[in-house]
């Protein structure tokens, strides 16, 4: 039996697929003709993802202490098992695979694992890559990327609802993979849980949550373009989009803000983004993104709890427009049974969608009609 075989075997007996679990009403999930949806695993707590076909395994962070792991042992694209990789970690939310390291943004850190497969990587040490980020649990859950130029970057939220920042807060940063001190790479960022890179260009795409108590339907959270390196997005003279916040009303700004390309409804908690490579689904879905809404919590009707996809124009790759692509989270009454939270792209070009309320990851397939 080999490492692997035996690593798997432990796994399934660990956080086997087959134990019992409440099931999840999937037929009230709306898609777009084609498209299906279905169970891929369940993991307490699964936010974002970091999916390594070497390893034929999706990890998954978490806002608790603890990496999992999710393995397709025979690459049928059929999730066999699921184990706890990493623990003991402060809010473990950022992931990300290169070259045989798992890169996990904490709260407080950065750091890294060295692993030649999963079976090293529940011993394997980690190497602190900078250990002085805001050490504060209010929008402390990092996400972390690494982009075409090599380098890590991660988020870095405003402690805050609307108030002054003060160093690494309210930024998106980025620094070498072996470590070393970050530089700014985007400012006036109030919260962005997801970001990617456009294949076609490079570019940096990232979400932002707008502040809340502005109202029901002001400020819009944000999809936002960012192709270099020191612009500014507004927070806290913005709330999100254009629209001010009451206490920085009047102030003058400090720097000429960048605005976003797309506006979503306000309170829909926008979080992953990822544009779609594969080949599976038509077409024209290659080159858009696609983006998670968790769902409001301080609106008067709740909104959000859905999938979007935005079109980008593919000649000048800018984006044009969104559209709800996948939808049914949230009940009739205004309560809801899911609450979705990243989007990553498996080898086949499916969709996972990671759930933290249902400890669920999705799969979206497509089959022409």
């Amino acid at each position: 039996m080999t490492v692997m075989t035996r690593f798997i075997v432990f796994a399934a007996l660990i956080l086997g697929l087959g134990a019992p679990a409440k099931a999840l009403p999937l037929e009230r999930i709306k898609l777009p003709p084609g498209f299906s949806i279905e169970l891929y695993a369940r993991i307490d707590g699964a936010r974002s993802m970091a999916v390594v076909p070497s390893l034929n395994t999706v990890f998954v962070g978490t806002r608790g202490s603890s990496v999992y792991a999710v393995i397709d042992a025979n690459n049928d694209r059929k999730a066999d098992g699921a184990v706890k990789v990493l623990s003991g970690l402060k809010v473990p939310n950022g992931i990300v695979w290169k070259d045989g390291y798992l890169y996990v943004a904490e709260q407080h850190r950065i750091v890294r694992f060295r692993a030649t497969d999963l079976a090293t990587l529940k011993t394997a040490k980690a190497e602190v890559m900078y250990d002085n980020l805001p050490d504060d649990a209010w929008h402390g859950w990092r996400y972390t990327d690494i982009g075409p130029d090599g380098l890590l970057y991660v988020s870095v939220g405003a402690p805050c609802n609307i108030c002054s920042l003060n160093g690494w807060e309210g930024t998106i940063i980025r620094l070498p993979i072996t470590g070393g001190k970050p530089e700014i790479f985007a400012a006036g960022v109030r919260n962005s849980v997801g970001f990617d890179f456009q294949p076609a260009t490079g570019d940096m795409y990232f979400t932002d949550n707008g502040a809340d108590n502005m109202g029901d339907d002001s400020p819009p959270d944000e999809l936002n373009h960012a192709p270099r390196i020191g612009d500014w997005y507004g927070y806290p003279y913005f709330g999100g989009g254009r629209d001010r916040t009451p206490q920085f009303q009047g102030r003058p700004l400090p720097h000429k803000p960048i605005f976003p390309v797309i506006n979503f409804n306000a309170h829909v908690a926008s979080l992953g983004i990822r544009f779609y490579r594969g080949s599976m689904f038509p077409k024209e879905y290659r080159g858009d993104a696609f983006v998670v809404q968790r769902g409001s919590w301080n609106r008067s009707v709740p909104d959000g709890y859905r999938l979007m996809r935005i079109h980008f124009d593919k000649t000048t790759h800018k984006a044009v427009r969104k559209e709800i692509f996948a939808q049914g989270w949230l009940n009739p009454g205004g309560d809801f049974w899911g609450r979705i939270v990243d989007v990553n792209e498996l080898g086949d070009g499916s969709l996972l969608v990671t759930d933290n309320h249902a400890d669920a990851i999705y799969r979206i397939t497509y089959k022409k009609p």
